[in-house]
C-alpha cells in the first residue's frame, strides 16, 4: 500500500509558545508532497525533521493571518538559493500573490523557478488539484477573514490480483493491467472468458484526510469531511473560554470533537493551540468526552492513514 501520511510541523496558534511553532504540516500521498500552511519557522522544521522540501510541488495557504503564511517568503527564498528549477504551485487568497511579488520586488529577487499562483474561491468549495492518484479540494471555513480548509483524497485503487490463479490460468502479463482495473479476460480463441471477480480481490477503500484550519463550529463542513480516515481540526481554546472563542471565531476542543463525531470520521487530530495552554492534555481530555478517537497534533510526529 502506498504511503499516505501527515507530518506536523507547527501546531500553535497566533503566538509560538512552549516550543510549539505556528501552523504547518506536510501531507504525503503516493510520493507526492503537499505543504499545508506555512507559519514562521516552517523551513526550520522541515530541516529539523529531515524532510525533503524541494520535493514539495504544491503549497496550500488557508488564509492571510500571519501564523499561517509568514514562513512562506523565507521558504521560497531557500528553494531559490538551493537551486530549485522545478515549478511550484501556490494556492491562497489573491492578496498573497501581491505580498509575495512585493517581497521579491523590493529584495530584487528573481526566482530561478516558476511560481504558478492559484487564487482560492472563498464562496464555494472547488477542486484544486487532480492527477491519476490524488484529488484535493477546498472547503469553506467560517473565520474572521476569508479562510479555506482542504480535503485530500486518494483515487480508487486497482483491484488485487490473485497470483496463484493468474499463473494457473496462464494469463499473459500484458493483460494484467486491464484486469487490475476491472476487466475480464478472454482467451485469444474467444471461447473462454475468465471473470474478473474470480481472479482478483477488492482493493482497500481510498483514504481521505481533511484539514480544517481556523473556524468556528461549522456544521456545513460535515458533508465534505464525512467518513474521513482522519481530520485535523483547530482547537484553540477549552470550553471555559467559549466567549473568547466566539469573539475570535475559533473553536474549542469540544467543538472539534462534535464535528468529528457528527461526520463519522475515524480519527481526530487537535491543533492550533492557544499560547495560554502549556499542558495540552487538558484539551485532549475535554475532546475525548465526546469523541474518544482524538489525538494531539504533536510536532515532528507522522500520522499514518
Amino acid at each position: 500500500m502506498e504511503a499516505f501520511d501527515v507530518t506536523i510541523l507547527g501546531c500553535s496558534s497566533a503566538l509560538p509558545a512552549f516550543g510549539r511553532y505556528p501552523s504547518s504540516q506536510l501531507v504525503q500521498i503516493a510520493s507526492r508532497y503537499f505543504l499545508v500552511d506555512c507559519g514562521e519557522g516552517t523551513q526550520m522544521q522541515l530541516r529539523r525533521y529531515s524532510l525533503k522540501f524541494q520535493r514539495i510541488e504544491h503549497i496550500f495557504i488557508s488564509h492571510l493571518h500571519g501564523d499561517h503564511y509568514l514562513g512562506l517568503p523565507g521558504l521560497l527564498s531557500s528553494m531559490h538559493l538551493l537551486g530549485r528549477t522545478d515549478p511550484l504551485h501556490i494556492y491562497g487568497d489573491k492578496g498573497l500573490e501581491e505580498i509575495l511579488n512585493i517581497n521579491n520586488k523590493y529584495s530584487h529577487t528573481v526566482l530561478k523557478y516558476e511560481v504558478h499562483f492559484h487564487a482560492l474561491d472563498f464562496k464555494e468549495p472547488k477542486l484544486l488539484f487532480e492527477d491519476d492518484k490524488v484529488k484535493i479540494s477546498s472547503i469553506i471555513l467560517k473565520h474572521s477573514i476569508d479562510c479555506c480548509g482542504f480535503v485530500f483524497e486518494e483515487k480508487n485503487r486497482p483491484r488485487k490480483l490473485i497470483k496463484e490463479k493468474i499463473e494457473a490460468l496462464k494469463i499473459p502479463i500484458a493483460s494484467l493491467e486491464s484486469i487490475k482495473w476491472g476487466a475480464d479476460y478472454t482467451y485469444p480463441e474467444g471461447t473462454v472468458t475468465i471473470l474478473n471477480k474470480d481472479i482478483t480481490t477488492d482493493p482497500l477503500p481510498p483514504r481521505k484526510y481533511a484539514y480544517c484550519s481556523d473556524t468556528i463550529y461549522n456544521q456545513d463542513l460535515i458533508s465534505h469531511i464525512q467518513n474521513s480516515d482522519m481530520i485535523y481540526h483547530e482547537a484553540t481554546f477549552m470550553e471555559d473560554m467559549r466567549e473568547r472563542a466566539d469573539q475570535t471565531m475559533h473553536s474549542t476542543a469540544m467543538d472539534a470533537a462534535r464535528i468529528a463525531k457528527d461526520a463519522n470520521v475515524k480519527r481526530l487530530l487537535l491543533g492550533h493551540f492557544s499560547a495560554r495552554y502549556k499542558d495540552l492534555n487538558l484539551l485532549l481530555e475535554e475532546a475525548k468526552t465526546i469523541f474518544p478517537a482524538t489525538y494531539l497534533a504533536q510536532e515532528g510526529e507522522k500520522y499514518y492513514l
